[in-house]
């Protein structure tokens, strides 16, 4: 209890630390502007709101670990004690007997070299862990699959309706124009390695340290699959669809919007763009939709005002969400491209509709304790896909 009070302390304090700092950057930046508007640079004040807006990065991730660690539930709970028990012997000491008496009940043997397909436990842990590492998965639709592909068949021009009095006969109706769209699911692996000492341990939560070491590799790795992987064997990203200006686009192609400058926002009206890219959609995926970008380009627009002089990114005021552009949620994803010309580098729309994520149901692990001696090497696989679903859903905005 004590410990939770503590990082609630903490919280409260990173919060008042990260308000603090943004009221300086703004103050500092209508400076800059002031400055700007008279013709006149400062070199020390652009550095100062440098430093500060960096100082707002490290703040931010410091509020969201934070939120992360308050929000994470407690994930002990009781479990098939003999299963569990099997498991620990063959994460510790690679004895799999009791692993091999419990196939078909729990856990089943994956091939001859020892993998076996982890507990429904260690699973859920290690996806629990990906869901707060993996800002996509906080945003897409996700699927839990039996096989190795996913099909989805969707309307590429939309089913015809109409009006009929509740005698009159029904106009025949067109047939939708069916699409079927694949999902196949590839294999993402990880390696870690555990000292013999670890695995000694008869206190040390095994389960716990495999989901810690695979987690963040797992996410990272998934993260740039989503945003711009090839579908060849990982998830199609979304910048790997073909793009082409909003309004002219067909089925299987995603709209643009531009900046109307190479490289760059607009330098008299920057915020232009990025309501054109908001209103490129149609309006019944906008309540949904949220900004996505890297934190280069959050670094950009953290600086920009809306006509009425007001700033339109806002620090978010509540743990655990995200802060808001010109009130939408903005969601930082590393791997986006950075603003240069011809480059896609900001995405808005409704995640939730747009994109969808499969997981293969069960999680593989092959123990190794020969080629790393003296580790012990466990790789860990998991199957997972993904693509876009619902192509009006998301707009992309690119440095023309």
């Amino acid at each position: 209890m004590a410990n939770i009070e503590t990082k609630h302390l903490n919280m409260k304090e990173a919060q008042a630390d990260f308000a603090q700092t943004f009221a300086a950057f703004k103050a500092a930046n209508d400076d800059r502007l002031a400055a700007l508007e008279q013709k006149s640079t400062d070199v020390l004040l652009d550095d100062k709101v440098a430093r500060l807006n960096a100082a707002l990065d490290t703040q931010s991730k410091q509020i969201e670990n934070l939120s992360l660690s308050l929000s994470r539930p407690n994930l002990e709970r009781r479990v098939n004690t003999e299963a569990k028990s099997a498991w620990s012997s063959f994460i510790r000491t690679g004895d799999a007997n009791a692993l091999a008496d419990l196939e078909g009940k729990s856990l089943s043997s994956v091939d001859a070299e020892g993998g076996y397909v982890a507990p429904i436990e260690t699973e859920s842990r290690i996806d629990k862990a990906l869901s707060e590492s993996s800002p996509f998965r906080s945003l897409a639709t996700i699927r839990r699959i039996g096989s190795g592909l996913f099909k989805k068949p969707v309307s590429a021009s939309g089913a015809a309706s109409g009006w009929a009095g509740e005698t009159e006969a029904r106009i025949e109706t067109q047939a939708p124009q069916l699409e079927l769209l694949d999902f196949p699911a590839g294999e993402l692996y990880a390696m870690p390695a555990a000292t013999q000492a670890l695995l000694d341990d008869g206190v040390a939560d095994v389960d716990q340290w495999l989901a810690d070491e695979v987690h963040d590799i797992f996410a990272a790795q998934e993260t740039a699959a989503f945003v711009g992987g090839d579908g060849v064997n990982k998830p199609r990203g979304l910048l790997d669809y073909i793009q082409a200006e909003n309004g002219t686009q067909s089925f299987g192609e995603l709209g643009v919007v531009s900046t109307g400058t190479a490289g760059a926002f607009d330098s008299a009206a920057p915020t232009d763009a990025l309501l054109d890219l908001i209103y490129a959609g149609k309006s019944r995926y906008r309540a949904g939709s949220s900004f996505v970008m890297n934190r280069r380009t959050i670094n950009d627009i953290r600086k920009f005002k809306d006509a009425d002089g007001h700033y339109i990114w806002q620090p978010s005021n509540e743990a655990g969400q995200p802060s808001t552009l010109l009130g939408y949620p903005l969601i930082e994803v590393e791997d986006m491209p950075d603003v240069s010309s011809g480059n896609a580098f900001t995405a808005f729309g409704d995640f939730r509709r747009g994109y969808l994520i499969v997981d293969r149901q069960g999680v593989r692990v092959l123990r190794d304790p020969y080629s790393a001696k003296p580790y012990v090497l466990f790789y860990t696989t998991k199957r997972v896909g993904g693509g876009v679903q619902d192509f009006d859903a998301i707009k992309l905005l690119k440095a023309a």
